[in-house]
């Protein structure tokens, strides 16, 4: 870093500031403000201040050039950054102290949580590329050379990411200095605990079911006593207790009653990101595994204390001027690590979305098949023993870190240097280090350093892990987390045969999926075809055919539910980004988890996004999405198809093929040459234009790439033009594929 007698300076020709008298006349007093309320914020921790921040002072570091640092919060109205502002003060004073000039701004932050099965949630993933154009817009109008970014939850970690690395290779085409920034994730929320007395009321209400002979709801709401108390649990006994309602068991007062006890026991008033290992905590994996975090600030349990930010403010000053620093090239060096961090630690299938996205934003002509070859370049084993039931939650794992017992990512890391997989080592970090350097420091390194409630472990308890492409007769790429279904119950599912059962639209599903005489009506209206569920039944458990065969229709239902055989395909159309902006399906994916039927039949499969798993796989990110003319649009109820899960296939399979020969033979015509298909697919996208229009025309996805290109603006891709993939790497992924 380039420094002069009264401070550092950053190296670029352009500085409005010292070319501008109007910027020098305007923002001196908003950098004055800022630290002024950081020092009576800090209270007695900013005493020791000396407080030089005069106009004049603050006018010769703009003129100088001095590192001028936007600090980037979220909305205090998303429980990750309600204690923002205690960190803003602390970033602040000292980006002051090492010479530079702290600027404040905040970027909105929708919580998927809140906006879960509303029209809300089409406006979430939109919201990543908004927040992205508004960082790009904020340091180009503020001539902002670099950042210091509080990390949040859902898209605003990524979005924040990919704004940088955009204005990055932005300025390195203009001739100006690179971007540079750090990231500190907001610390992690303690899970919340259901009082002793609803407990006791919520358990008498199983036993009242087990009386009733209603034993699996009566388990399903054991199972969702199990789970720490947090949102996403909520909506667990949300589903249990509608049926519960619906059996006459508990009242719609009582239900009612239970859902605010619950609610308002749930999260802790100091607020953070949910212990649960969601798209929030698996961006902290990502960043970190992106060398964007410090380490004194990577898994907190309480906001970080004024040492902590020092550590990662002092690094950020570091980085200046060097352009193996600015954000696109730490991305691009370190986007194999995050790949298989990501992978290795079970993270959200959100974000192989988003990993894709920050890399086209950064410039670089990448998608998801980049994902995929480096994802099979070399098997990743699973270190991640995550559970909301069994004290291994993502709260816990902060605890251990901030104990010194292990050390984040750089444990993970290591752990899968141990293994044999190849991580780029020489990669650099914001601490100014390159991943070698930091491992060459041993202390607590190895996951062994946790005896009890291991999280990261030593040894893989399998062999393969992550986020899976699929490809389809019927669709081009949908990604799956099969690392997320234990082995038995991989085994259940995997090269099934499945009923399609269609909802072209969440609504419906959710409706429909609340439903507890939902097998009872599929039933009633004989959708599927008697001669296909008996070769179904050869196909799914074989050593009862001859017991099946003879069954009535009702009876061979009942009988293919009872044993197990009978496979559903949940598809949920209509829910892509043109078509609905991608809501994440999280909703209709715990209503089937929290239905013990259900559940153990169905696998849901949509366009739309996850960031988890139902108990039979959740298949998201489809494309071509319905709006776009995809195989979705096409699918008709009853329709079967193959699940092939560890060949990473789905087929839609030819009927007639199947009755009467019994083999799974892959349809091979075109769907939209189907004439009842066709008319189908024309009423279904008048259907989609009109619920299109329930979603802001302000707010829709328009001109993007689609999921496999990371849901883009096109002028974002189109210019995304700097290759990616080596020829070395090219040939070891060919290999891995072949």
């Amino acid at each position: 870093m380039e420094t002069q007698s009264n401070g550092p300076v950053v190296r670029t020709p352009v500085n409005p500031y010292r070319d501008n008298v109007q910027a020098k006349a305007n923002e001196p007093i908003t950098v004055a403000g800022l630290l002024d309320r950081a020092k009576q914020l800090l209270g007695a921790d900013g005493r020791g201040l000396a407080p030089d921040w005069t106009q004049a002072n603050i006018y010769d570091r703009l003129e100088r050039n001095a590192p001028r640092i936007a600090i980037i919060g979220g909305s205090s109205d998303h429980p990750a950054h309600i204690l923002d502002l205690e960190t803003v003060a602390k970033a602040a004073v000292r980006i002051w102290h090492n010479g530079g000039v702290p600027f404040y701004f905040a970027t909105p932050v929708l919580c998927d949580g809140t906006a879960q099965s509303t029209a809300g949630m089409s406006y979430s993933l939109q919201s990543r590329n908004a927040i992205a154009e508004i960082v790009v817009n904020q340091m180009e109008a503020h001539s902002y050379h670099g950042a210091f970014v509080i990390q949040g939850c859902d898209k605003q970690p990524l979005g924040v990411l990919s704004g940088l690395a955009h204005l990055d290779r932005v300025r390195r085409d203009r001739g100006e200095a690179p971007v540079f920034a750090t990231f500190s994730p907001t610390h992690v929320l303690k899970g919340g605990t259901i009082p002793d007395d609803l407990r006791r009321e919520l358990l008498a209400v199983a036993e009242q079911a087990e009386r009733r002979g209603l034993q699996d709801t009566a388990d399903d709401i054991r199972d969702a006593l199990a789970y720490i108390l947090q949102c996403s649990s909520n909506t667990a006994f949300h589903g249990v207790l509608t049926r519960v309602v619906e059996h006459g068991l508990i009242t719609h007062e009582q239900h009612k009653d239970f859902e605010k006890r619950l609610a308002v026991n749930t999260c802790d008033s100091k607020g953070g990101i949910c212990a649960f290992h969601g798209t929030g905590n698996s961006s902290r994996d990502l960043t970190a595994g992106f060398g964007f975090v410090h380490p004194a600030v990577e898994f907190l349990v309480a906001p970080p204390n004024q040492q902590q930010v020092n550590a990662s403010v002092d690094a950020l000053f570091g980085l200046v001027n060097r352009p193996e620093f600015g954000v696109a090239s730490v991305l691009r060096a370190n986007i194999a690590n995050g790949v298989r961090i990501h992978s290795a630690g079970g993270g959200s299938t959100n974000l192989m979305m988003h990993m894709v996205g920050a890399m086209v934003y950064a410039g670089y002509d990448f998608s998801l098949w980049d994902v995929e070859r480096i994802h099979l370049s070399h098997q990743i084993p699973d270190l991640f023993d995550y559970s909301l039931t069994e004290g291994r939650d993502i709260y816990t794992l902060a605890q251990q870190c901030c104990s010194g017992a292990i050390r984040g990512m750089e444990t993970l890391m290591y752990e899968l240097l141990r293994c044999g997989v190849p991580m780029d080592v020489d990669a650099p970090t914001v601490t100014g280090q390159t991943w070698r350097e930091r491992l060459a420091d041993t202390t607590n390194l190895s996951a062994d350093g946790v005896t009890e409630s291991q999280v990261i472990l030593s040894k893989p308890q399998r062999s393969f892990s992550g986020v899976d492409v699929l490809r389809g007769n019927f669709f081009e790429s949908a990604v799956v987390k099969i690392s997320g279904m234990p082995t038995k119950q991989l085994d259940s599912f995997d090269e099934k045969a499945a009923f399609v059962v269609y909802y072209e639209n969440e609504d419906t599903a959710n409706e429909r999926l609340l439903d507890k005489d939902l097998l009872e009506q599929l039933k009633k209206t004989r959708d599927f075809d008697r001669l296909v569920m008996l070769q179904m039944v050869k196909r799914n458990a074989p050593q009862h055919a001859g017991e099946a065969a003879g069954l009535p229709y009702d009876q061979l239902f009942d009988f293919m539910v009872r044993e197990d055989i009978l496979r559903l395909a949940i598809i949920i159309s209509g829910q892509g980004p043109e078509a609905y902006g991608m809501p994440e399906m999280f909703t209709p994916m715990q209503h089937i988890n929290a239905n013990r039927q259900l559940r153990r039949i169905a696998t849901l499969i949509s366009d739309g996004r996850y960031s988890g798993v139902t108990y039979g796989a959740a298949i998201g990110h489809v494309t071509p999405e319905a709006k776009r003319g995809g195989g979705l649009l096409y699918l008709r109820q009853g329709d079967v198809l193959l699940l092939r899960f560890r060949a990473k296939r789905i087929e839609l399979l030819d009927e007639t093929r199947f009755v009467r020969d019994g083999i799974a033979v892959p349809f091979a015509g075109d769907l939209a040459a189907d004439p009842v298909r066709c008319a189908l697919s024309e009423d279904r996208q008048e259907r989609l234009a009109k619920r299109q229009k329930r979603v802001a025309a302000s707010n829709r996805f328009a001109y993007c790439t689609d999921a496999s290109r990371g849901v883009v603006p096109l002028a974002v891709a189109e210019e995304a033009d700097l290759p990616f993939a080596g020829e070395k790497q090219n040939e070891a992924a060919a290999s891995a594929e072949g």
